[in-house]
């Protein structure tokens, strides 16, 4: 018996259904981008298959069947519908037009087909024509569109809807993700000038790991066995770069070294991490509602997870007062902790801390805020992305004290560019500068011992 059936046979809730109808005849409009005169009596067809499909389906039980049954139960309406309006298909436009219905019902519509590319790592959408995507690291125009802004918005709205996020005139921005975890920024009117812009970082359906990274030459062997040890000497972590460097990607590597006996607290604005331990307590944010109250900040989670026995907090990124409670936590128990911050250099991600420790409200003095950056933070990673689209480690740095009131600073290992090749691949290796970090000796007292050739300077390390 159809689960989908006639509307001849369901006569419930008749208005509802009507609106939602209403809903998906406006979509089926936005199926198809600005086609050739051409292909004009095609659109015709496929708009009036569309209609008949509306009044034949009970789109309430759509939620309620598994997307694999929707898809079989409208591929066997939609010949009989073709047949009627004396227009057949070939199996694959047949294919090609269950496919848009299904997108439109049941996902994101036209943006169904770039995220299941899984060559697409970034999907920029500026207005409802115009679409970018980033492959290989460089970004390109596709295709893809929407019919109108209305379309979009309708795309935009179904995505934050979804993880309890509101976007509208009074509160115009948004930051949400989809269920796989991919990252979603949404802007729109007034603030976005010739229509919505929508950002989507989309996330490897299996975790990047260090050793993947290290293949991919984002890494050199020896600084990601480095790591390792960072990480089990349970040596406080920071990572700096740019947007769209990498950091999350790193981050995400760099605890899978962590073990499985320990209890993680992750706190992030919009739930991205993909750790694979099995004791790990997620966290994320909470936007104001409509009337402005019931905000939940990143503060206020670091706070609360200091009550929940974390052996571990990590923090996705770092972006305001939050940095002092972070570094509170690594100085009082909490050593092993991880975090992000948007920097250009290592130094630079210290100042940036300290300035977050100034947004925190707190009477501090500047050494007493460097004094507290100092002894919290072990190891800062910068990673960058080359002009070439490449993501690599630039440096790794140790934090080794204060002199009088600077933060001292040691680098042990570095990218060195060299050159810029013909095709405009940069040319360029890893190296060790030849220092021996101090926290040889941390990791050596939980039983990690690093080769000292790992740190001679006068070999390349790729």
């Amino acid at each position: 018996m159809w689960k989908i059936q006639r509307r001849e046979a369901d006569q419930v809730s008749r208005q509802p259904v009507r609106a939602q109808s209403e809903i998906v005849e406006e979509a089926a409009v936005a199926l198809h981008p600005r086609l050739s005169s051409r292909e004009e009596n095609l659109l015709q067809v496929k708009m009036a298959i569309h209609q008949a499909l509306l009044s034949r389906i009970n789109l309430a039980m759509l939620d309620k069947l598994p997307p694999e049954q929707v898809k079989q139960e409208i591929a066997a309406i939609v010949p009989e519908l073709l047949i009627t309006h004396d227009h057949p298909l070939n199996r694959e436009g047949m294919t090609q037009l269950v496919s848009q219905i299904l997108d439109e019902l049941l996902g994101l519509g036209p943006l169904e087909p770039l995220l299941a590319d899984e060559s697409i790592t970034d999907i920029l959408v500026n207005g409802c024509d115009v679409v970018f995507v980033e492959r290989g690291g460089q970004l390109e125009r596709v295709t893809t569109r929407f019919q109108d802004e209305k379309h979009l918005m309708r795309v935009i709205q179904k995505i934050v809807s979804a993880v309890g996020r509101r976007i509208d005139e009074s509160s115009p921005f948004v930051d949400a993700r989809l269920a796989d975890g991919s990252r979603v920024n949404a802007i729109v009117a007034p603030l976005a000038l010739d229509g919505s812009l929508l950002s989507i970082r989309k996330f490897a359906k299996k975790p990047i790991s260090m050793a993947k990274l290290v293949g991919l030459g984002s890494v050199p062997e020896a600084m990601a066995e480095v790591m390792q040890a960072v990480v089990k000497a349970r040596r406080n972590l920071l990572i700096s770069g740019g947007t769209g460097s990498g950091k999350t990607t790193m981050l995400n590597a760099c605890s899978s070294f962590i073990d499985e006996r320990e209890r993680i607290v992750t706190i992030e604005d919009s739930a991205e991490l993909q750790l694979q331990q099995e004791h790990v307590a997620r966290l994320e944010t909470r936007p104001s509602n409509i009337e402005g109250k019931g905000e939940v900040t990143q503060r206020d989670l670091v706070k609360n997870a200091l009550r929940m026995r974390p052996d571990r907090i990590i923090i996705g990124e770092v972006r305001a007062g939050e940095a002092f409670d972070m570094l509170q936590a690594m100085n009082t128990g909490h050593d092993g902790s991880m975090t992000t911050v948007h920097a250009n250099t290592p130094r630079d991600a210290l100042s940036r801390i300290e300035q977050m420790i100034g947004m925190s409200g707190i009477e501090i003095t500047a050494k007493s805020s460097r004094a507290q950056i100092a002894s919290a933070i072990n190891v800062v990673l910068q990673v960058g992305r080359l002009s070439d689209g490449k993501r690599k480690v630039l440096s790794l740095s140790e934090l080794t004290g204060m002199e009088g009131e600077t933060i001292t600073m040691q680098e042990i290992f570095r990218y060195k560019r060299t050159g810029l090749a013909e095709d405009g691949t940069v040319i360029g290796h890893f190296e060790a500068t030849g220092i021996r970090p101090k926290f040889l000796q941390e990791a050596s007292s939980h039983g990690l011992e690093l080769s000292p050739e790992l740190f001679r300077p006068d070999k390349r390390i790729d």
